[in-house]
């Protein structure tokens, strides 16, 4: 990937319904050159597709969360399983350090959340978590 690759990924970024012509056009090469460009950064992999950024209007009326979480060892394979079926999980990542896993949730209300934190505390393997509530975005530059 080089700069010119960077410099499409940023402007999609920003705005993932960019033409091909206005992202050539402030870019200055051919709409072709972009065009190749993209399906080469989509066949590789490196763009995994397009999506919507919520801005916090539609946010609103969820409760989001981080969640840490402590798990027995070789217990990773079944949690995550039980994980998937929950639908307020969002993103699950493994971890280096005391905790194993960092969970972002997403809930209607208190007693939604309150609800999917006694399921993963009640999951087996799981040996503690640790749960912090998202109160307001500060900055937000993920892709």
């Amino acid at each position: 990937m080089d700069e010119q690759d960077r410099n499409i990924i940023a402007l999609l970024a920003a705005d993932a319904r960019m033409s091909l012509s206005t992202l050539a056009r402030r870019l200055k090469v051919a709409r072709s050159t972009v065009q190749t460009r993209l399906e080469r950064l989509e066949t590789t992999g490196m763009i995994a597709g397009y999506t919507v950024k919520l801005g916090e209007a539609a946010k609103e009326g969820r409760l989001r969360a981080t969640v840490l979480v402590s798990i027995e060892p070789r217990a990773q394979a079944g949690i995550l399983i039980r994980l998937k079926a929950l639908p307020e999980i969002e993103r699950v990542y493994t971890t280096s350090g005391h905790w194993d896993l960092l969970l972002q949730v997403a809930a209607p209300n208190t007693r939604s959340l309150d609800d999917v934190l006694d399921q993963i505390g009640a999951m087996t393997g799981v040996k503690s978590s640790e749960s912090m509530i998202h109160l307001s975005t500060r900055l937000d530059r993920a892709i």
